[in-house]
């Protein structure tokens, strides 16, 4: 059924990739959601930086086109393509029981859309809409946890101060005993890390002797650290996409003799260790349970309207607009 708000719009605004570097705003058809479907008013939209950058720059490699498709994906890469999923609005019109709910979604940045019922997740009623867009991150977190299977007591550094990073951070403070270190390049990340209840380190002043390193820095200096601040038997989780990038490192010295291991970790299937008791729509409500935690709100650093997106999206990804989530307001 439909909502209160308003009749349901005949046409929507999106943003669009036009080429590599270059962003625009089209106007796209928008139907009646068909029995099983939903109609959902955009409130908020995150960039999830890392991989829309990579997007947007034009740095998905060829072999890895299928494999980067977002869930709602328009076009094809390189562009034009229509990329995004981390997306949080009001249901408009479908079933009864989501008409008015506060839902995400791994949508595109839109400014309403229709999809079946079963691709939104309700958003707890004491999760705050604009947090909520972090449920992909911490997802992603929470599925990177499960794949390293983190001890009682344990030493471990998360190596890249970005959204993930820091989500990972976040959650391994909930783990008894657990003694973490957040390291990055950029100095003003430790007041990130203090909010998030972590220690915080520069690469060179990083100790080590670590159970465990969590790698989410994109890149090969930083996955050489996550290495080198192993303890004998260590491993590295690496959480990173590189895109087209080459990936070099030294792997004398300690790999060996130590026993030393690196273990990719990937969101797009739920972990081996929990494949069997946890499905995918499982996983995304815990995600959006664990965003009661207020804490998570220090990676939101930044927001735009969204007509400001064209402007914006290319400091984002330059890096001349710092920032961990990004978000976008609908009005």
């Amino acid at each position: 059924m439909q909502g209160e708000e308003d009749a349901v719009p005949d046409e929507a605004l999106a943003f669009w990739l036009r080429e590599p570097g270059v962003g625009q705003i089209r106007t796209e058809p928008l139907r009646a959601p068909a029995a099983g479907e939903v109609l959902v008013r955009t409130r908020y939209s995150g960039v999830s930086r890392a991989s829309e950058a990579l997007v947007f720059r034009g740095g998905v490699p060829a072999d890895q086109y299928d494999v980067m498709r977002a869930p709602f994906q328009d076009g094809d890469f390189p562009a034009p393509v229509k990329y995004g999923y981390l997306n949080v609005g009001v249901v408009q019109a479908g079933p009864d029981v989501l008409v008015g709910k506060t839902v995400f979604c791994l949508y595109p940045h839109q400014t309403a859309y229709v999809v079946p019922a079963d691709a939104v997740f309700v958003v707890p009623d004491d999760v705050p809409p604009q947090r909520a867009v972090l449920a992909g991150t911490v997802e992603t977190a929470v599925n990177a946890l499960w794949d390293a299977a983190p001890l009682v007591g344990d030493r471990i550094a998360v190596v890249g101060a970005g959204m993930v990073g820091c989500a990972v951070a976040r959650l391994l403070t909930q783990i008894v005993g657990v003694a973490v270190t957040l390291v990055d390049i950029d100095p003003g990340r430790a007041a990130t890390a203090a909010a998030l209840g972590v220690a915080f380190a520069l690469p060179g002043a990083a100790g080590g002797d670590c159970d465990l390193s969590i790698h989410t820095s994109g890149t090969s200096a930083g996955l050489q650290l996550a290495l080198d601040l192993l303890g004998p038997e260590g491993s590295v989780i690496d959480l990173s996409w590189y895109g087209d990038a080459d990936v070099r490192l030294s792997l004398g010295g300690a790999f060996h003799s130590s026993r030393l291991s690196i273990r990719s970790s990937q969101v797009g299937a739920v972990a081996p260790a929990r494949r069997r008791r946890r499905t995918p729509r499982q996983r995304m409500e815990f995600a959006l349970q664990l965003l009661r935690d207020p804490a998570f709100d220090a990676l939101i650093t930044g927001t735009c309207r969204f007509d400001e997106l064209p402007d914006v999206f290319p400091a984002l990804a330059d890096g001349r607009l710092p920032a961990l989530c990004h978000t976008v307001s609908y009005g």
